[in-house]
C-alpha cells in the first residue's frame, strides 16, 4: 500500500511539473510577442547607440584656424550682409482673426516638396484675405490610399500638426476637419471647388472665391502648380508677404521623428569638427525634360528625358519642338551643371580634397554614376543614405502594409493540347508550320523603362509601390532640407523644377538668406561657368592660374551678385526665394549709411531693397570691423596662402605654406589634376 501510494504522489507530482512547464511556455510566448509587438520604438532608440555608418571621414590635411584670412575666405561669412536679421512679425495695425469668419477653406495640395512649401504658404494667406477658417490642408501624395502608413494623417505624415495651428492662432483660424455636415457633403461633391491657377492674383480670390465661400460656407480649393497666389504684391498686402515668412520659417516644422533624424545627421556631419558644404544636384528627370537638356547624357536616360518632353509637348506643359540642341541651351545656362563642374568649381575656390560635402535630392537623375567624379574629387562627400541606417528610415516612415507583389507566383504553363492541335491541322509535310502561339506578357516583361517606352508614348501609371515611394521622397527632401539651411556653405546645382518654377534648391536659398543672411550661399552663373569651362575644355586639368583666379572671383561675387539675380528672376516665381527686405531688417543705423567703409553696391542695394531698421529689442551690439578685415576677400589675385590647402601633406602647419608664384601655380594645377600627394 505505501509503495502504491508513494506512485501516485510521483504521478501527481509530475502532472503538476509538467502542468507548470506548459503554463510557464505560454507565458514565454505570450511574452515574446509582446515585445516584439509594441517595444518597436525601444528597440529602435538602443539600435541607434549601435548603429554603424557606411561614412568613414578621411582627413589628412590639418584643421584651418578659423582666424586665418583662408578661412574667412572659405567659411567665413559675408561681410555685407551681417547685418541683416530675421524679423517678420507685423510692423503695422495687425489685427487678430475673429471667431465669425465667413466660412470654411478646405484645400487639396498636388506636387512635390517645394511646391507643397509654397502652396501651404499661399493658402494660409488667401484665408487671410478672405477673413476664412482654414481646414489643414490635405496633402495628395501623403493620403493613405497611397500605401503609406496608416499612423499618420495627410498633413501630419510631413509636417507637425499642432505646431502649424499654434503658431498661427493670431493670423488665422485653423480647423483640423470640416464639420460633420459639411463633411458628409464634400464626400457627395455638393461643395463648390475652384482649381486655382497657377499665382492666381488677390482679385481672383475676393471678385470670384470671396462671393461663393459667402453663400455656401464653404469652398474647396485644388492647387496642383505650387502656389495659388502672386508671389509678388502690391505695397498694401506688404503684412500678408510677412505672413508668408512666418508660415515657411515659423509654422512648418517637420514632425517629431523626422527632425530628430536629420537632427542626427546634421550633428554626424559635425561629429569631426569640421565645416560642410551642402550641394544639391536639381537633376530631376522632368526638369532635364522640361528644359531640354537630354543630350547631357548620351545614354539610354536620353531616351527616358526625350520620352518625357513630348509627354508634356502633348498636354502644352512646355513649347517648342522635342529635338533640342542640348549643347546650345547648356552653354546659354539653361541646364543644370553636372556634379563634376561643381566639384571643379569647388577645387578651383580652394576646397581641399577632404572637404565634407553632403548631396541632397530625393532623385539624382542618372544615379551614383553621375556623381563618380564629384566623389573621385572629394572623398568625403556623403549623402543621407551613408549618414542613417535603413531601419532609421524605416521608422520615419511607420508601420507600412506589405504590398502584393504583382508577379504571378506561376508562370502560365503553355497549352500543350493547344499545340498539339496545331500540330495535326498543319497539313502534309513539308508545308511549313504555323507560327508558334504568342509568349504570353508577364508584368515583369513590361516593367521599367524598357518596356513602356516601347509600349506607349503615355508615361505609365503609377503604382502602389511607386505611390509609396513619392511620399518616402518627401520625407528624405525635408532631411535633405534641414541640413541644406543649416550647412556652412550651400551651392546649387540647379534652381528651377520640370515646370520652369523655383525648385528645392531655391527655396533653401531663400530660407538661408532670411535665417543667416551671411552664411555663405553661393549663386553661380551657369552661361558665365560654362564660358570659363569651355575656354580651358581641351586643358581642363590643367588650368592655369589666370583661370583659377578667374573662377574664384566670379564664385566670391556671386554670394552678392546671386542675390540681384535672384531679386529680379527668383523672387518673381516664388516669394520665398528672396524673402527680402519685407522679412528683414538691419542692425545699422541708417543715419551712419553713407559713412560706413563697407557699402554695398547700388545694384546690391537695389537687391536688397528698403530693409527696415531693426526694433530696439532686437539690438545685437554689433560693431564696425576694420576696414583691413572687411577687404580680406580680396585674396584671390595674389593667393599663395591657399595653395598650402591643395597638398595633402599633413606636415604643413595650419595648412598655410609660403611659396612662390611658380610653385603655387604648379600646385594648382597639381589640383586640379587630382595629382594628391598621400
Amino acid at each position: 500500500m505505501k509503495a502504491e501510494g508513494k506512485t501516485v504522489v510521483m504521478k501527481s507530482r509530475l502532472k503538476w511539473v509538467g502542468l507548470v512547464g506548459l503554463v510557464l511556455s505560454a507565458f514565454s510566448l505570450f511574452v515574446h510577442f509582446l515585445l516584439a509587438r509594441f517595444t518597436e520604438d525601444g528597440f529602435s532608440d538602443y539600435q541607434t547607440s549601435i548603429t554603424i555608418f557606411s561614412w568613414r571621414p578621411i582627413f589628412e590635411n590639418v584643421d584651418i584656424p578659423t582666424s586665418s584670412p583662408l578661412y574667412r575666405r572659405l567659411w567665413g561669412p559675408v561681410r555685407h550682409l551681417e547685418s541683416l536679421h530675421p524679423h517678420a512679425n507685423p510692423r503695422g495695425d495687425y489685427a487678430e482673426p475673429s471667431l465669425q469668419t465667413n466660412g470654411f477653406i478646405f484645400v487639396r495640395i498636388q506636387g512635390g516638396f517645394h511646391e507643397i512649401r509654397n502652396s501651404i504658404c499661399d493658402v494660409v494667406v488667401v484665408s487671410r484675405l478672405l477673413n476664412a477658417t482654414l481646414v489643414v490642408p490635405e496633402i495628395q501624395s501623403t493620403t493613405s490610399s497611397k500605401g503609406i502608413s496608416s499612423e499618420f494623417k495627410s498633413f501630419s505624415y510631413l509636417f507637425n500638426e499642432e505646431q502649424f495651428m499654434t503658431a498661427l492662432a493670431k493670423d488665422v483660424r485653423v480647423i483640423k476637419t470640416l464639420p460633420k455636415d459639411l463633411k458628409g457633403a464634400r464626400r457627395k461633391k455638393k461643395i463648390p471647388l475652384f482649381r486655382v491657377p497657377y499665382q492666381a492674383s488677390p482679385y481672383f480670390f475676393l471678385h470670384h472665391v470671396l462671393p461663393v465661400l459667402n453663400k455656401h460656407s464653404v469652398v474647396e480649393l485644388v492647387v496642383s502648380d505650387g502656389g495659388c497666389l502672386q508671389a509678388i504684391l502690391a505695397p498694401q498686402f506688404e503684412e500678408l508677404q510677412k505672413l508668408r515668412c512666418r508660415v515657411s520659417f515659423h509654422a512648418l516644422r517637420f514632425r517629431q521623428e523626422v527632425q530628430e533624424l536629420a537632427t542626427n545627421i546634421l550633428h554626424r556631419l559635425r561629429s569631426p569638427g569640421r565645416p560642410f558644404i551642402a550641394y544639391d544636384p536639381g537633376m530631376t528627370r522632368d526638369a532635364l525634360a522640361y528644359h531640354g537638356c537630354a543630350e547631357l547624357f548620351q545614354d539610354v536616360h536620353t531616351e527616358l528625358i526625350q520620352h518625357k518632353r513630348a509627354w508634356m509637348l502633348k498636354r502644352g506643359i512646355v513649347k517648342g519642338s522635342l529635338p533640342v540642341d542640348s549643347a546650345e541651351k547648356r552653354l546659354n545656362g539653361s541646364c543644370p551643371l553636372m556634379p563634376e563642374e561643381i566639384g571643379i568649381l569647388l577645387r578651383a575656390y580652394g576646397y581641399s580634397w577632404d572637404t565634407i560635402i553632403y548631396v541632397s535630392g530625393g532623385e539624382v537623375f542618372g544615379g551614383q554614376r553621375t556623381l563618380i567624379p564629384l566623389h573621385s574629387m572629394f572623398e568625403n562627400a556623403v549623402d543621407r543614405t551613408s549618414l542613417s541606417s535603413s531601419w532609421e528610415l524605416n521608422r520615419i516612415y511607420g508601420r507600412e502594409s506589405n504590398l502584393a507583389s504583382d508577379y504571378p507566383k506561376e508562370l502560365t504553363p503553355v497549352d500543350v493540347e493547344l499545340k498539339r492541335e496545331e500540330w495535326k491541322q498543319a497539313g502534309p509535310r513539308p508545308r511549313p508550320l504555323p507560327p508558334p502561339p504568342a509568349r504570353p506578357k508577364y508584368p515583369y516583361n513590361i516593367e521599367g523603362w524598357w518596356g513602356w517606352v516601347a509600349e506607349s508614348d503615355n508615361e505609365p501609371d503609377s503604382t502602389v509601390m511607386e505611390l509609396r515611394m513619392n511620399a518616402h521622397k518627401l520625407l528624405w527632401e525635408a532631411i535633405d532640407y534641414v541640413v541644406c539651411v543649416e550647412a556652412d556653405v550651400f551651392i546649387p546645382g540647379f534652381d528651377r523644377d520640370g515646370k520652369g518654377h523655383a525648385n528645392f534648391a531655391t527655396l533653401v536659398m531663400g530660407h538661408r538668406l532670411y535665417q543667416s543672411a551671411a552664411s555663405r550661399t553661393y549663386r553661380p552663373n551657369r552661361k558665365q561657368v560654362m564660358k570659363f569651362l569651355e575656354e580651358t575644355r581641351d586643358h581642363l586639368y590643367q588650368a592655369n592660374r589666370t583661370w583659377l583666379t578667374s573662377i574664384r572671383r566670379h564664385l566670391r561675387n556671386s554670394l552678392l551678385d546671386g542675390l540681384t539675380e535672384a531679386s529680379v528672376n527668383s523672387k518673381s516665381l516664388s516669394f520665398l526665394s528672396h524673402p527680402i527686405p519685407e522679412c528683414s531688417c538691419s542692425s545699422h543705423n541708417p543715419a551712419e549709411s553713407t559713412s560706413h567703409p563697407s557699402q554695398p553696391s547700388p545694384s546690391l542695394r537695389t537687391a536688397l531693397g528698403s530693409v527696415h531698421h531693426c526694433p530696439a529689442w532686437m539690438d545685437t551690439g554689433a560693431t564696425s570691423l576694420p576696414i583691413e578685415k572687411e577687404n580680406d576677400e580680396d585674396l584671390d589675385e595674389d593667393d599663395t596662402s591657399s595653395s598650402g590647402l591643395f597638398l595633402r601633406n599633413s606636415a604643413h602647419e595650419n595648412g598655410i605654406v609660403e611659396v612662390s608664384k611658380e610653385e603655387a601655380q604648379l600646385e594648382d594645377q597639381e589640383e586640379l589634376e587630382g595629382g594628391e600627394r598621400r
